[in-house]
C-alpha cells in the first residue's frame, strides 16, 4: 500500500500566516536557547511522570528554548529522563519558588494530595504580574474543589484547558449540561475566572476574556489518546515562553495540535492507535513547514 503524501495546501499557509503572523517568522539567527524563552512545567506526581514529561518534549520541539519540569515527588522519583535527557528536573516547589519562567504550565499529572494543593497554594501566590500562565489537569481539579467565594479571577495572562468533565466540575454541573451548550459554557468559564478558556473536545473552542469565541476545525478521534491534552499544554506553553502574544499563542496551538493528527491521518498513522509521541514531532514538522522564508 502506498501511504498519502500529506502536506499543507497553499490556502491553508496563505490563512495562517495572516491569522498567526508571528507563527510564521523565521528565526534569527543571531540567537540562543534564553531567545526563545523557558517554560516551567509543575506536575507529575508519583506514577504521573509521564506527563510532564510529554508536554515538556513537546514544549521543545514547538520551539521553546529550554523546559525545566517541577514534579511533584520528593525525593524525585528520577534524576534524568532518559528518553528526553534536554528536559531538567526539580522539585515542584523548587521551581515555583525560582519564578524566572518566560511561561508557566501547571497541572499535568500533578495529583491531588496534599502537597499538591500546596503547590497550587504557592502557584497562586507568587506568580509574578503578566507572567503567563496555563492551568491544566489536576490543576483544574484543584481549582474546582476550592470554594465558590475563593476562585480567582486569573486574569488575561491566564489559560484554562478543561475537557468537558473538567469544565462540569469547575462550573458546578453535569456533563450533559456542558455538551448541551459548549458555548455558553466556556463564556460561564471566562465569567468565573477572567481568563482565556479552551473548552477540549470535538471542534474544541477557544474563548477570550472579551467573550471573543472561536471554534477550531481541526483534529479527529486520534486525538482521544492518552497523553494528547499533555501535549497540547505543552506546546501551547511554549508558544507563550516563546513570547507570542495569547491570541495567537492559545488558537494556534490548538490548530497545531489538530492539524499535526489530521497529516498524520492522512499517511495512514491512526486516528485508531494514534500515540502521542507520533503528534509530537508531526507539530514540530508542521512549524517548520509554515514558516515564511
Amino acid at each position: 500500500m502506498t501511504l498519502t503524501v500529506a502536506t499543507l495546501t497553499p490556502s491553508e499557509k496563505r490563512w495562517f500566516a495572516i491569522t498567526f503572523p508571528l507563527l510564521v517568522q523565521p528565526r534569527p539567527e543571531e540567537s540562543h536557547k534564553g531567545t526563545f524563552g523557558t517554560l516551567h512545567i509543575i506536575g507529575g506526581g508519583i506514577g504521573m511522570t509521564g506527563a510532564p514529561v510529554l508536554a515538556g518534549i513537546a514544549a521543545l520541539k514547538s520551539g521553546c528554548g529550554k523546559v525545566i519540569l517541577g514534579l511533584n515527588q520528593e525525593p524525585l522519583g528520577i534524576s534524568l529522563v532518559a528518553t528526553a535527557p534536554e528536559l531538567m528536573l526539580r522539585h515542584g516547589k523548587e521551581l515555583l519558588q525560582e519564578g524566572d519562567a518566560s511561561a508557566l504550565v501547571f497541572g499535568c499529572g500533578l495529583g491531588m494530595d496534599t502537597s499538591a494543593e500546596r503547590l497550587m497554594q504557592m502557584l497562586l501566590q507568587a506568580r509574578r504580574p503578566h507572567q503567563p500562565l496555563l492551568i491544566d489537569a489536576d490543576g483544574l481539579n484543584l481549582l474546582a474543589s476550592m470554594e465558590d467565594s475563593e476562585f480567582p479571577l486569573l486574569g488575561e495572562e491566564t489559560v484554562l484547558t478543561p475537557h468537558p468533565k473538567e469544565a462540569a466540575r469547575l462550573l458546578g454541573c453535569s456533563v450533559a449540561e456542558i455538551q448541551h451548550d459548549r458555548e455558553r459554557s466556556a463564556q460561564r468559564l471566562v465569567e468565573q475566572f477572567g481568563c482565556w478558556i479552551v473548552l477540549k473536545g470535538h471542534h474544541t473552542l477557544i474563548a477570550s476574556p472579551r467573550q471573543e469565541i472561536w471554534c477550531n476545525q481541526t483534529g479527529n478521534s486520534g486525538l482521544a489518546t492518552a497523553g494528547s491534552g499533555d501535549l497540547l499544554s505543552g506546546i501551547i506553553g511554549s508558544l507563550l515562553a516563546q513570547n507570542m502574544p495569547m491570541m495567537e499563542a492559545v488558537r494556534g496551538g490548538v490548530w497545531l495540535h489538530g492539524r499535526a493528527a489530521d497529516l498524520l491521518v492522512a499517511k495512514g498513522i491512526g486516528p485508531i492507535g494514534l500515540t502521542a509521541h507520533e503528534i509530537i514531532d508531526e507539530v514540530r514538522s508542521l512549524r517548520n513547514q509554515l514558516v515564511v522564508p
